[in-house]
């Protein structure tokens, strides 16, 4: 990360265009002020740059390979050549631990002694409780009783590393709650506790944040896929859950025209108000809304109510959000 992406958006009160802002209880407002002023004061230092760049090469296991799909291109009749970015041989298994490691450093660079976060398939959760582990700060994860219930094998990992899981039984007892309940625990604690939130959302600076120590994703495909191809990519896939894989993937190539991106989200089991989480889908209910802290695209009804996703459709976001694997197409 250099300290010029810093220049690339957002404006002064933390909007993207109409999207973004800082949405959030008067308790919060300073903390999240002196929070945005710590990370912009880490991100134009250069002790803080090298440490990081260090602990993803050492600790992390970057830079991350590309891989020749030779077989699916032989299925997709071979007019394609496709390539995975495999985040997934990252340490934790995802690309998760790009931000988990960037806001552990900030943590601890404004002495906090306590990491909290919100987990949904818990690959979050586990990077989380990683850096806590390694850092030695006390942490509490927070996770939906139905996630806790589904995704039992990264609960297990986190407890090992000696965080403390707490099963949200509120509302929909999935991410959107743990998100909730992790609001208010730092509301709460925020003299000693760092929040750590792991996707591309929440109030201003989070969204930043979490672009910023993710585009290490995209920088590393650019470089990789010139070298490999002699030129840009025609089209990249990536999947949209809470944002922070594929805005990690798509922000070198923002200003690139030429090159397509696709961002992929549940269908789920149709197109109706909770069969689905493709919130992009305005027939189905997204459109813009102001949810945890930031104006972005949400599942509501016709009130305004947040709506809910069908339990298939959340294992699915899982499944897809699993791999963490970014896909090039190139065309003949």
């Amino acid at each position: 990360m250099a300290s010029t992406e810093l220049e690339r958006g957002p404006d002064a009160s933390g909007h993207f265009g109409r999207f973004g802002g800082r949405f959030a209880p008067e308790t919060l407002m300073t903390p999240l002020a002196e929070l945005e002023a710590a990370y912009r004061a880490a991100a134009a230092d250069p002790t803080f740059l090298n440490e990081l760049a260090r602990l993803r090469h050492t600790f992390c296991g970057r830079p991350t390979p590309l891989y020749r799909a030779r077989r699916l291109e032989e299925a997709l009749g071979g007019r394609l050549a496709i390539w995975l970015k495999r985040e997934d041989l990252l340490h934790t298994g995802a690309h998760k631990i790009n931000n988990a490691i960037g806001q552990a450093l900030l943590a601890r660079r404004m002495g906090k002694t306590r990491v909290i976060a919100e987990t949904g398939a818990g690959q979050h959760g586990v990077a989380t409780a990683t850096m806590a582990a390694k850092f030695g700060f006390s942490c509490t994860i927070y996770m939906g009783e139905i996630d806790v219930e589904r995704q039992r094998p990264n609960v297990f990992w986190m407890e090992r590393l000696g965080a403390t899981v707490v099963p949200v039984r509120e509302g929909s007892r999935t991410l959107k709650d743990a998100i909730n309940e992790a609001l208010r625990d730092w509301v709460t604690n925020v003299s000693d506790t760092y929040y750590l939130l792991g996707s591309a959302l929440g109030p201003h600076p989070y969204p930043l944040m979490v672009r910023d120590f993710q585009s290490v994703i995209g920088r590393e495909s650019r470089a990789q896929i010139v070298e490999k191809e002699g030129r840009l990519p025609d089209c990249l896939i990536a999947c949209v859950g809470g944002g922070s894989n594929s805005i990690g993937m798509f922000h070198s190539f923002l200003a690139d025209e030429q090159v397509r991106m696709i961002g992929v989200e549940a269908g789920g089991t149709g197109s109706e108000l909770g069969q689905h989480a493709a919130r992009f889908n305005t027939a189905g209910g997204g459109r813009p809304g102001v949810l945890q802290g930031t104006m972005s695209y949400v599942l509501q009804d016709e009130r305004g109510q947040i709506a809910t996703t069908a339990l298939p459709v959340m294992c699915a976001v899982s499944i897809i959000c699993s791999a963490s694997c970014c896909v090039r197409l190139f065309t003949d």
